[in-house]
């Protein structure tokens, strides 16, 4: 005995109800449910849809669907990190890697002068409106692709809304910046730890904001094959 499409709507209208908000792990948990379901027909055939759920239902434990939302959520995240680390990397091959030599020198010989502070919180200003901006951005982007089709997906959302969060770390690390810097006039192995803290600044904000959202449809396609269904 199999379900019906009705059945199976109603299914994704469960897995929100119990707070699944993500169109991705909604299809996961239902296949599960309806897979269950079936069984529990096979062995009673009588049994009710309803009570066929709740049955497959209650196997999740007292905390329902949290668990495979946590999962789900820690597996988005490492896949999230790889795509992250995959890019870095390329800023260290050529041709990339003479942009990088430029970005660490540019700030090395602007942070070795007596301005260091100034320029430091110049620096430091200048990424985080920018980060502000492709925040603000890249939100209406999500916004506007969940409207079109009706569902959103835990990478997507991943790559499209992380940026508020590293926005909230800049803001956070603002007053740092200005009392480490002031300290670090004529130290080198200072000064170049603050280079590479720049760079490697520059370069994260560059592949989290830009690189992967414009990767995005690539991304999403290689995660989830019926994402262009």
């Amino acid at each position: 005995m199999k379900l019906t499409d009705s059945q199976i709507q109603e299914l994704y209208t469960f897995t929100r109800a119990h707070f699944v908000e993500h169109y991705d792990l909604q299809t996961e948990l239902v296949d599960h449910l309806a897979n269950d379901i079936e069984n529990i027909w096979q062995e009673n055939p009588k049994t009710s849809f309803e009570d066929a759920k709740n049955k497959a239902f209650k196997k999740f434990g007292i905390f329902g669907f949290m668990e495979p939302i946590e999962q789900k959520a820690k597996a988005i995240r490492k896949r999230y990190r790889k795509y992250m680390w995959q890019e870095l990397k390329k800023w260290f091959e050529i041709p990339q890697i003479v942009v990088t030599i430029g970005l660490f020198l540019t700030f090395y010989f602007a942070f070795s002068t007596n301005y260091i502070e100034i320029f430091s919180i110049t620096f430091y200003v200048l990424i985080f409106a920018w980060s502000i901006y492709k925040s603000i951005q890249l939100n209406r982007q999500f916004r506007r692709r969940k409207e079109i089709s009706g569902k959103k997906w835990m990478l997507e959302e991943m790559i499209f809304k992380q940026a508020g969060g590293v926005s909230l770390v800049f803001l956070s690390q603002l007053y740092n910046v200005f009392t480490v810097s002031e300290k670090m006039t004529g130290n080198i192995y200072a000064i170049t730890a603050l280079s590479l803290a720049f760079t490697a600044l520059v370069l994260i904000n560059y592949i989290s904001f830009e690189l992967i959202p414009n990767k995005a449809e690539d991304l999403l396609n290689e995660t989830y094959p019926e994402f262009s269904l």
